[in-house]
């Protein structure tokens, strides 16, 4: 009979042989390592389930890749203490001037210190999502000192979205002569869908835009050319057309308008590299944009949407195309609420050049979207842990980003290396 000893080498063996194919068929020296994602090619980082059930139009029209940034940056509140800010822009010297929705204008220091207020300007209406709005600096602002900003500005027949210009004077306490340059008509008896973001052209004039003010009853003024609802303008400093504008010399047409079916633009930027307008607008449920504007062309809405009404009922007859509109190159559902948006130059952080960031309200993030060719290849959330709305986002002068909160004691947040 066999030993013990012997029986005991023939189990040894047989545990030995069960173990080398274990390793060949889970992964062992012998089998390549499954591959992962790298920064570049993770899943979506939207993972929540839409509110439609509609198709994207082409590829990475939405939930493209998501991707994850590889250079090591650090998050900071750079300055506290704003009351409800909307708007930011850059100074020359490196400060930043901000809009506060009430009605008050102030200047962020380089070390983050937070100015008095500064008088001088026009009564707001701050009701709902009224008030101070964006601002912009004149592009020859250290000679002129000419601030120009959005309001909603009580009229007659209601609130309309205006755009005003003043002189900073030279202690920064006040705006001197302040005017209002030009008022988007008609004005309606209600307190939202202002758009009212400012960017300049490259050649001395303002992009101004608007929003179509929700209601049912007006949003439809959105597809009309004699309406400046819904619409992306181009005016001069003075507030007049361009007679570049698609619409000029048109009888039936308001000559200021550049682009119009548009829902709520809170967000418009230049592509550094190709001197395109991109924008953004927030949509119903579901159905947030970002669309490259082409002078003249119609972006939908309210005919075309990726969105539904708030009650769950379709918008108009539930399409999301139709021959003659716009396609967005990317959308969101469910919804982010992007507000301010920028594009990064890439002077400090260079794997985010020419990166379009959007601050988002609802999605209480800072999106990074990578576009190739006009698509978007890949998108990022950050400041996601700080669980904040964020009204808007800038690149400031010394190559850092700057994100700014939707809140009463509102911060600043500053990205750098």
């Amino acid at each position: 009979m066999p030993t013990q000893k012997y029986l005991q080498s023939i189990l040894n063996l047989f545990l030995i042989s069960i173990s080398i194919i274990a390793c060949n068929t889970n992964g062992g020296s012998d089998s390549p390592e499954p591959e992962t994602p790298d920064g570049s090619n993770l899943p979506p980082v939207e993972t929540l389930e839409p509110n439609t059930s509609y198709s994207p139009n082409f590829d990475n029209q939405t939930r493209a890749n998501g991707n994850k940034t590889e250079t090591a940056y650090t998050v900071e509140v750079f300055a506290n203490g704003l009351t409800s800010p909307w708007g930011m822009s850059n100074l020359p010297d490196g400060r930043i001037i901000v809009t506060e929705k009430r009605g008050t204008l102030r200047i962020i220091s380089l070390t983050g210190t937070v100015s008095n207020p500064i008088n001088g300007l026009p009564t707001v209406n701050s009701s709902g999502q009224g008030g101070l709005l964006d601002v912009a600096i004149d592009p020859d602002f250290s000679t002129t000192r000419m601030i120009y900003w959005t309001f909603s500005q009580d009229g007659g027949q209601g609130t309309a979205t205006a755009v005003a210009k003043g002189r900073l004077s030279n202690d920064e306490q006040q705006i001197e002569d302040a005017e209002v340059i030009y008022t988007a008509l008609p004005e309606f008896n209600g307190t939202a869908h202002y758009g009212s973001r400012l960017e300049w052209d490259g050649e001395g004039n303002l992009f101004v835009s608007t929003g179509e003010r929700s209601s049912a009853s007006i949003r439809g003024q959105a597809q009309e050319l004699d309406a400046a609802l819904g619409k992306i303008l181009r005016i001069s400093t003075e507030g007049n057309a361009l007679e570049s504008n698609p619409f000029y010399g048109e009888s039936q047409s308001l000559p200021e308008i550049y682009s119009y079916g548009h829902r709520n633009v809170q967000g418009i930027a230049i592509h550094p590299v190709t001197g395109d307008l991109w924008e953004a607008e927030l949509g119903p449920r579901g159905g947030d944009e970002v669309n490259l504007i082409i002078p003249g062309n119609n972006y939908g809405w309210p005919v075309i949407s990726y969105g539904i009404e708030y009650s769950g009922s379709a918008i108009g007859q539930g399409i999301t195309y139709q021959e003659g509109m716009e396609q967005p190159i990317y959308y969101w559902d469910p919804v982010i609420s992007p507000s301010g948006i920028t594009f990064y130059s890439g002077n400090l952080i260079s794997e985010w050049e020419n990166n379009l960031f959007l601050a988002a309200l609802s999605g209480q993030h800072i999106a990074r979207l990578v576009i190739e060719d006009n698509e978007v290849v890949a998108e990022e959330r950050l400041l996601v842990e700080e669980g904040k709305r964020f009204r808007d986002v800038l690149e400031g002068m010394d190559g850092a980003l700057y994100a700014v909160t939707d809140e009463n004691n509102a911060s600043l947040y500053r990205i750098t290396l």
